[in-house]
């Protein structure tokens, strides 16, 4: 396993508390349907979530980020190269206000986002032949 899959095992175990709240309405697509992931490899960083589906990757931070605006930076210049968009939230947002912060993914997840049609049924391919 490379070293960013193993990063990323380690920083699921060791969670925020704003981390696992979130991660509590965000799994199993309880929100909107939509699939999240957690602690996810992306490039040469790891994502706190992302929704491959929305291309969206949602960021918490807390206390420690105060010194990290130029890493920050850099990591949504490069997701946002490769189609995916950035939403940050403090912990203390998440912990105080988790509707609103859930509110906010949503908008964001359903903005740009057109579900696939199915695809034709194999009948109106056919033109109903009965």
């Amino acid at each position: 396993m490379d070293s960013k899959r193993l990063f990323a095992r380690e920083l699921r175990h060791s969670s925020t508390d704003a981390e696992r709240l979130l991660w509590r309405h965000l799994r199993n697509r309880q929100l909107g349907g939509f699939r999240f992931r957690r602690q996810v490899p992306l490039g040469n960083f790891v994502v706190d979530f992302c929704c491959p589906q929305a291309k969206l990757v949602v960021e918490l931070d807390g206390g420690q980020h105060g010194d990290r605006v130029d890493y920050d930076r850099s990591r949504t210049t490069w997701l946002g190269d490769r189609g995916y968009g950035v939403l940050r939230f403090w912990n203390h947002e998440v912990m105080q206000q988790p509707e609103a912060v859930l509110e906010e993914i949503h908008r964001q997840l359903t903005r740009n986002f057109t579900p696939p049609q199915p695809s034709p049924s194999l009948r109106e391919r056919e033109g109903d032949k009965r």
